[in-house]
């Protein structure tokens, strides 16, 4: 098997491999950092962290950017991940810091618990990422860059501004939760906090990505995409979807 061949071949076991089969991982030995909160480790059983980071191709040593990190989950899990060789950049939009006064907070605790974190939170208009990333990530927050409230350019140039920071064979990784297929992008994104895989997959490929793999760890086939993600009926159970795209040149096979 070529290496090319083989990188394809770990992508594909990555993206089906389950739990218990990473359980000896160093990104599971990473994930007791005492600097992850209780909360944190309580919904690593649902949201699958190790197996995330692993398809995400994030190891010790990476520079990873998260967008958009709400309370801060997946920055504290990929800081313990990357190790203090490592670094992460968190962003939290201003426009979501005006919203609320929570999403603030990350962004002056993150860097206490982790140093290895630097946050940010420039507006969607003037975001700007540090060069070099290998990874790149969003976490149920791709349809927020269609929500009425941010400007409406905001999903090309967030895509734009990861496409220039990554490294040539850098990943751009986004987890979100599943409308229905075809379902309007401004609609589901603003009614019910969703939006089509395929809507996600022709944004980024106009921006210059490749789809370099898929997962289905998160999905949810009884979920039927036309509630909202915060009805009590299935929050915390969306069908979610995961997509691994690649900044074409660079060595990419294997990471």
């Amino acid at each position: 098997m070529n290496r090319r061949h083989f990188g394809l071949a770990a992508a594909a076991v990555i993206a089906l491999t389950p739990v218990a089969a990473i359980a000896w991982s160093p990104i599971t030995d990473a994930l007791a950092s005492p600097g992850r909160t209780a909360e944190d480790k309580e919904r690593d059983a649902r949201s699958h962290p190790a197996e995330v980071a692993a398809f995400a191709r994030i190891k010790k040593g990476s520079k990873v950017a998260d967008l958009v990190i709400g309370g801060g989950y997946y920055s504290r899990v990929f800081a313990a991940v990357v190790g203090p060789r490592g670094s992460v950049y968190s962003w939290q939009p201003s426009e979501f810091v005006a919203f609320s006064a929570d999403y603030a907070k990350p962004l002056t605790e993150l860097p206490v618990a982790f140093p290895n974190i630097t946050t940010n939170s420039a507006s969607f208009s003037d975001i700007s990422l540090p060069g070099g990333l290998d990874v790149a990530f969003t976490n149920q927050n791709y349809h927020d860059f269609h929500l009425k409230e941010v400007p409406t350019d905001a999903a090309r140039k967030v895509n734009a501004a990861v496409f220039r920071a990554l490294r040539p064979g850098g990943y751009y990784v986004v987890i979100d939760h599943a409308a229905a297929a075809g379902a309007d992008v401004q609609t589901s994104s603003n009614t019910l906090h969703r939006i089509d895989p395929e809507a996600v997959k022709r944004e980024v490929l106009a921006a210059g990505f490749v789809l370099d793999g898929e997962s289905t760890l998160l999905r949810n086939p009884a979920d039927p995409h036309t509630a909202l993600v915060f009805d009590p009926a299935i929050r915390g159970h969306t069908d979610q979807f995961i997509l691994r795209f690649r900044k074409p040149g660079g060595r990419w096979f294997g990471r």
